[in-house]
């Protein structure tokens, strides 16, 4: 069951106004694992990655290494895209539905469904949710979770352009 699915759209934003600040695992080696989005998810993730601004939150679009259509990048040290992921095991977790667990927070931002998670090692990451495709984004290190509002508006249309409403496969 998709806890998004039913769910009211609430702002991201005092959900993190409320977490903790962290970093994330994206770093200026700007190397980053690409997806193997399903046939069905291929499609949207290019249509995505044409969509995607040049500029992010202040920063210059520099896509990482390997390129791929389904990762992008932004500045240095960079916040990372990546198209086509797998859904995050705390997407189905009823504590996260139910707002229970304070290290990954439901919300939307113009929009846009997301998950925010806090990673063990502490750094930030964001996932669509209701969407076609799942689409993750990372925080680069410094950067703390309430730095994502910005970086998740300026994703917002892009994504809303791209990446039908709908139920993401469950791979």
């Amino acid at each position: 069951m998709n806890i998004f699915r039913h769910r009211p759209l609430g702002l991201l934003a005092p959900a993190l106004l409320i977490a903790a600040a962290g970093c994330s695992s994206a770093d200026d080696s700007a190397t980053v694992a690409v997806p193997s989005p399903d046939a069905r998810t291929a499609p949207v993730c290019r249509d995505l990655h044409r969509a995607l601004p040049e500029k992010l939150d202040g920063r210059s679009r520099d896509d990482p290494a390997p390129r791929s259509a389904y990762t992008a990048a932004w500045g240095g040290p960079a916040i990372i895209l990546r198209c086509g992921v797998v859904r995050p095991p705390k997407m189905i977790d009823p504590k996260v539905a139910e707002g229970g667990d304070a290290d990954a927070l439901p919300g939307g931002v113009n929009g846009v469904d997301w998950l925010m998670e806090k990673q063990s090692d502490g750094t930030w990451r964001f996932t669509t949710a209701n969407r076609v495709a799942y689409v993750q984004v990372s925080l680069p290190e410094g950067m703390s979770a309430q730095d994502g509002t910005p970086v998740l508006t300026g994703l917002a249309a892009s994504v809303k352009k791209a990446i039908p409403k709908g139920i993401a496969s469950m791979r």
